[in-house]
């Protein structure tokens, strides 16, 4: 969702992808850079793909069938500025962190709760922040473990690739626990729910959802990790990465933001 850790994966280059569809041409992203002011391709003919890795209620998940949240909506407003639809693509998360989503052509852009940070930023370009995050910690109601230091010798559960991840691992020495995987959010809620594990960490935002309809579990402590969510182009496509950061601005200044925040967060976004 703050997030997350680039695995070491064999990045692929970036291709030059041919209109192969049967039907219908299709534009595609050629590869090149773009600077801002400068034409924007997208993939396909009429959207806008954006990669992102489910489920991370409220930041993206299914409800009915349909693709939601917090980040989908944002992306929307870049979608209606350009004239087109956006059309999801759920990948793997390692897959967007490392850039290779962006970089063999699978989407235009990145929006998947991911934390802005200086490894990532090698193999992407990030728009400005769009929300802030720490680390939380999440356990069964009643277990007595109320921080790290009560996990020596039992099982943290992490996300594959996440923030959270790095920081139970650049921890678990310090406090004597272990650390288990998990490939997504929900498995690893649910682990920690059924008692698979000791507890569980990640972002602070979607723990406290999930709280909010599991009341046999809890939050009982959050990290100061202080960081950003940012929507992620592939390198060197300024042109794109310039209109998110334009309708961003836009959206905080005319009070759209603050109205989708509201909408998903019950409340209004604390001003800096």
């Amino acid at each position: 969702m703050a997030r997350r850790l680039t695995r070491a994966l064999t990045l692929l280059p970036a291709l030059a992808l041919a209109v192969t569809a049967a039907s219908c041409a299709e534009e595609v992203n050629t590869g090149g850079d773009t600077e801002a002011g400068g034409e924007i391709t997208l993939m396909r003919e009429g959207a806008l793909t954006t990669c992102t890795h489910l489920p991370y209620k409220p930041f993206q998940y299914t409800e009915d069938g349909k693709t939601v949240g917090f980040d989908v909506d944002l992306v929307d407003l870049v979608a209606e500025d350009l004239g087109v639809k956006q059309e999801i693509s759920d990948v793997s998360f390692e897959s967007i962190e490392s850039g290779a989503a962006l970089d063999t052509g699978q989407c235009d852009l990145a929006a998947a709760a991911m934390t802005i940070n200086d490894v990532r930023a090698k193999v992407m370009d990030f728009s400005e922040g769009y929300y802030d995050a720490n680390q939380a910690l999440l356990v069964k109601k009643g277990s007595d473990i109320t921080d790290l230091a009560d996990l020596k010798g039992k099982v943290l559960g992490v996300q594959l690739g996440t923030t959270g991840e790095q920081y139970a691992e650049e921890h678990k020495e310090e406090f004597g626990y272990t650390t288990r995987q998990f490939e997504d959010l929900a498995l690893l809620e649910t682990a920690v729910k059924t008692g698979q594990i000791d507890a569980g960490i990640n972002d602070n935002s979607v723990l406290y959802d999930f709280v909010k309809s599991n009341p046999d579990v809890e939050v009982t402590t959050e990290f100061e990790t202080g960081e950003e969510y940012g929507i992620a182009v592939r390198k060197g496509n300024g042109a794109l990465l310039a209109k998110v950061n334009e309708v961003l601005d836009a959206a905080k200044q005319d009070g759209r933001y603050d109205e989708i925040y509201e909408k998903w967060f019950g409340k209004k976004p604390e001003t800096k």
